[in-house]
């Protein structure tokens, strides 16, 4: 009698296929391919920047000390795409959602309330009274303070939930706006000209005085969310698997997005708004990285936001002579390549 039980039909190995982050060897080749062309760029628009226009031969003592002048900037990009790119991929894969950015909690809108209110109360001269270190503190600790509050009161409870969370952080998001909108409309026209000069996303924004305390709160807040990457990874897969397998979801949920608020509150403090740039950095290197490993998706990122922001820096300063306004170009031209993407894969 022939044996009518047969045994499963096992799947083909594939050589070189295996069950991690980079599955295959093509897929590998191609992110460490991409990643070494986007460091590339980096250090060509770094350079650019630097000798581009230059009157000094390279190399010379006096080519160095223009350099050393036109560094700033580069350090300032440097710091914000840190901010963008870690907080925004934290941001989404708590949020589970990748069309958000957290800029959605209003960190922009209050900092145009501050801006406005300066100017609106103050007159011109209350431009100046927002500059120091101690009033650069002063912005971040308010932002970080609001958002702690913020969090901490919709998340907890047996009702608190991430969806009214992001509700509310829209509504006060939506409600500054409209504050900071009304009372620029009672501004004078020179008022409103040197207010305006603020609230664009821009280089030029940024004070070499406040960069110890940027960077050493980028390094505390970018590095936890880097070191807690593998816990990321098992966040990105929703609040039941993450409790099923032993992680305290609600605390990691937290305590993710208190750092997201701290590297957001920094950059809009330093350079001011810059709605698209996490939304579309986060974007390229979901693509780009096509991976769910966060230990690959950050670095990509941070790379992608460095050279969005260094392209953009020099196209506006040799090309339209709007130095630093960076903010402008990043919205036209990543929209759009934002939109290329999506046209070729169907799918964010």
């Amino acid at each position: 009698m022939a044996n009518l039980v047969t045994s499963p039909v096992l799947p083909a190995h594939h050589p070189g296929r295996s069950s991690g982050p980079l599955p295959s060897a093509k897929v590998r080749k191609r992110y460490w391919i991409t990643l070494g062309i986007l460091m590339g760029l980096a250090v060509l628009f770094a350079f650019g920047l630097l000798a581009w226009d230059n009157p000094m031969p390279v190399g010379s003592t006096g080519f160095w000390v223009i350099a050393k002048l036109r560094a700033g900037n580069i350090l300032t990009m440097l710091v914000v795409a840190a901010c963008q790119s870690i907080a925004t991929v934290a941001f989404q894969t708590v949020t589970n959602n990748r069309i958000i950015t957290p800029s959605i909690m209003g960190f922009e809108a209050l900092y145009r309330v501050v801006q406005t209110g300066a100017v609106f109360f103050l007159g011109v001269a209350g431009i100046t009274f927002f500059t120091g270190v101690s009033q650069f503190i002063l912005q971040v600790a308010i932002m970080v303070g609001l958002s702690v509050a913020l969090y901490g009161w919709l998340l907890s409870g047996k009702l608190g939930n991430i969806q009214i969370m992001l509700l509310v952080g829209i509504i006060i998001g939506t409600g500054l706006g409209s504050i900071s909108s009304f009372m620029q409309r009672l501004l004078t026209p020179s008022e409103f000209d040197v207010l305006t000069a603020r609230l664009f996303g821009s280089m030029a924004n940024a004070d070499m005085s406040y960069m110890p305390v940027a960077i050493g709160l980028v390094v505390v807040a970018g590095g936890c969310l880097v070191l807690a990457s593998q816990k990321m990874n098992i966040l990105a897969l929703g609040k039941e698997t993450t409790i099923n397998l032993g992680i305290n979801h609600r605390k990691e949920v937290m305590k993710t997005l208190f750092f997201v608020s701290i590297l957001m509150a920094v950059t809009t403090a330093l350079v001011g708004p810059l709605t698209f740039l996490g939304f579309l950095v986060a974007t390229l290197a979901y693509q780009l990285a096509d991976t769910y490993d966060h230990r690959y998706i950050y670095p990509m990122s941070f790379l992608i936001g460095f050279v969005v922001l260094a392209g953009a820096y020099f196209i506006m300063k040799n090309v339209f002579y709007a130095q630093g306004v960076v903010g402008i170009i990043i919205e036209a031209v990543g929209g759009i390549t934002f939109l290329i993407f999506i046209l070729r894969k169907g799918r964010l």
